[in-house]
Order: structure tokens, then sequence, then C-alpha cells
């Protein structure tokens, strides 16, 4: 499984625990730091591009190449997952816009949203997921819409047969959460943004839901747990605990 990040000490975290859990090999790559992406993804089951705070709008080389390679996953027509950032660059290869929110606000900590019938109608949706965000996306043309938001109305998308992207966090471990909070605190301030201690607060009342809904959808976009006899042996302890 080819796993995109875009920090120094980024981690999968509860997705790739459960990737791993799956039977499923991570080959992790940093384009921000040099890391190639693969010309094909022959090698790879699937992949997963998750966030960061950087923008899909930057200028930078990786972003734009980054960007620009996520045509091979939907020309082979193999599993993607695109988580915030990773979602917003699937919305700008497919030519629509992101941006901020007109007023200003952010979404950071737990929000509700609400499925749409197609949503409805793949799996069970959280009624409150974990966000971290100040951009959105607009829906690409020929995209389906499977969840909505009140500040930032496109949550969740289809993007063909095996691309899906996401505007919300459900890879976030609680060690994860403790570091976000503790290292950004001007996003945790900004307009719209929940009162950290909130954070803590609200994943205790949703986060057994948010992990419930990360198992159906792994099983939807990538499949039931490979055999045992076809397991690889990783340490969690990689992924953010």
């Amino acid at each position: 499984m080819l796993i995109v990040l875009h920090g120094e000490h980024s981690s999968p975290g509860r997705i790739g625990q459960r990737l791993a859990a799956r039977g499923f090999r991570l080959d992790v790559r940093k384009p921000r730091f040099g890391d190639p992406l693969p010309a094909t993804m022959a090698g790879h089951a699937g992949a997963v591009v998750f966030g960061g705070p950087m923008s899909a709008n930057d200028s930078d080389a990786f972003v734009r190449r980054e960007i620009d390679w996520i045509r091979v996953p939907l020309k082979e027509e193999k599993p993607f997952l695109g988580i915030c950032l990773g979602a917003q660059m699937l919305a700008r290869q497919c030519g629509a816009r992101v941006a901020p929110h007109p007023g200003g606000l952010v979404e950071v900590g737990y929000y509700p949203i609400t499925p749409t019938a197609c949503g409805n109608a793949l799996l069970p949706w959280p009624e409150h997921v974990y966000h971290w965000h100040g951009e959105g996306f607009d829906l690409p043309a020929g995209a389906n819409l499977l969840a909505a938001g009140e500040a930032f109305p496109h949550q969740a998308m289809q993007v063909g047969r095996a691309a899906y992207g996401i505007q919300f966090h459900p890879e976030l471990t609680l060690a994860m959460v403790h570091r976000w909070t503790a290292r950004a605190s001007r996003m945790a301030q900004a307009a719209g943004a929940r009162a950290v201690p909130t954070h803590f607060r609200d994943r205790l009342t949703y986060d057994a839901a948010v992990l419930c809904w990360l198992e159906r959808f792994l099983d939807l976009w990538i499949g039931p747990p490979l055999p045992v006899e076809r397991r690889v042996a990783v340490s969690a302890s990689a992924f953010g605990r």
C-alpha cells in the first residue's frame, strides 16, 4: 500500500495501523523530501495521500508533481484515498477549485457531517468527525458527493470507480490529537475552531463511531483483510500510538 505523507515526522496513524492489521505492507513516501512516486500502481494495492500544512494551491514543485501524479491511480482505477490535503489535491487533479472559506472560517475539532443519498447507499456514516483545515474543495465534474457539512459543504466524494476524497481525519490517534493541538496554536485559535479541551471531550463521545466507519470504509475501498498466510508483520508503534 502506497502511503504519501507531507511532514518530516508525519504518521499514517490509525489508517496505517488498520491497513497493516489487514495484511498490507506499507510503502511510505514523502515527496516533499525528495521521495519519488511510482510511474505505475502495478506494484501497489492502492494509495493513501494524507494531509499537511501546505495548500493544494501552493506553487512548490512537489505539490504540483503530486497533483499531477494522482492521474496515475485514476487512470489505472486503483484504489485511491485522499485525506484533507490529499482530497484537495484530488479535486485539483480533476479540475475543481480549492479555496479558503469565504468568511475566513476554519474547521478544527469535531463537526457534524450529513451523508447524501449516494453516501448512505455505500455505508453508514458517523454524525461527527475530526477536522483540521482552513480550505475546502469544490466538487469535480462527474464526482459523487457522499457527505456534506455546514461551513465546508463538500466533506466526502467519490471520483470514478475507486477514488475517494474526505475532508476529515479518521486516521488520528489520541497521541496525534495531543501533538496537533500542542503544535498548531494559530489554527486552534482561528475563527470557527473548537476550543482545544473540546477536542478531547468530543473524542470520547464520537470516536467509536468514527472507528466503526473507518473499518467499514476500508472493507468497501480495499476489500476484506488478506488471508493470514499473505500478511506482513508490521509494528503498530510506527503509526502514531
